[in-house]
């Protein structure tokens, strides 16, 4: 132990591994920083359980994305600048095939899960485009900074969004938190218990043994 202790910390990550230096640095009594570096961009994105080829399902989805990414965004203490919405169709499938993405700027870096489904939104509307059998979509944050440097500006018009609402998204995450994803959302994210076309299918997912009671299993004699 005490030669391992003595030994050169480039030569151990050379000859064995990163883990291995890790553990010679906490026994030489060096701090270890384990805390994760902010993420520069946040994305959710999910392959539809089927194709959609209409807009109303595709909004549900986007809302629902830029819910889950403006979660994440809150998570690390960020506000984003923009958001990016793509969609596209399957490359191994017959028939016409698109693809096409957006960046929307947002006046004020936010991290307002409102605001951000807000631009997503708007983002599919203009890339939307009838005939395709859309079968993925994509909402990324952009432009992300940490919310103690955010360069505020005069608020001169009423009424467009310069009221702190991080309370109003505390809450909102709390109750998430305990009651489940999606139990409180914004309303173009659809109503939680209804079926959706194009959430993912779950058919052969793996069931939660040790998170859920539902899927415990049980033994009987």
């Amino acid at each position: 132990m005490l030669d391992l202790v003595r030994m050169d910390l480039a030569t151990i990550r050379r000859r064995w591994s990163v883990v291995l230096e890790r553990t010679v640095r906490e026994l030489q009594g060096m701090p270890l920083d384990d805390q994760p570096q902010p993420r520069k961009q946040i994305a959710c994105t999910r392959s539809f359980g089927r194709t959609i080829l209409d807009l109303p399902p595709l909004l549900e989805a986007v809302s629902s994305f830029a819910s889950r990414a403006a979660e994440k965004l809150r998570a690390q203490g960020s506000y984003a600048g923009a958001v990016l919405v793509f969609v596209h169709t399957s490359p191994f499938r017959p028939g016409p095939h698109y693809s096409r993405s957006i960046t929307i700027p947002l006046r004020r870096p936010t991290a307002d899960t409102a605001h951000l489904v807000r631009a997503a939104v708007a983002g599919m509307q203009r890339i939307y485009s009838p005939g395709y059998e859309l079968t993925k979509a994509v909402v990324m944050l952009l432009d992300l900074a940490p919310s103690t440097l955010l360069q505020d500006e005069l608020d001169l018009d009423e009424g467009q969004g310069g009221r702190d609402r991080s309370r109003l998204m505390s809450a909102l995450d709390a109750l998430n938190a305990r009651y489940g994803k999606g139990t409180v959302q914004m309303a173009s994210a659809g109503v939680a218990s209804a079926p959706k076309e194009w959430t993912m299918r779950q058919e052969r997912r793996t069931p939660h043994y040790t998170t859920s009671w539902a899927d415990m299993p049980v033994a009987r004699a």
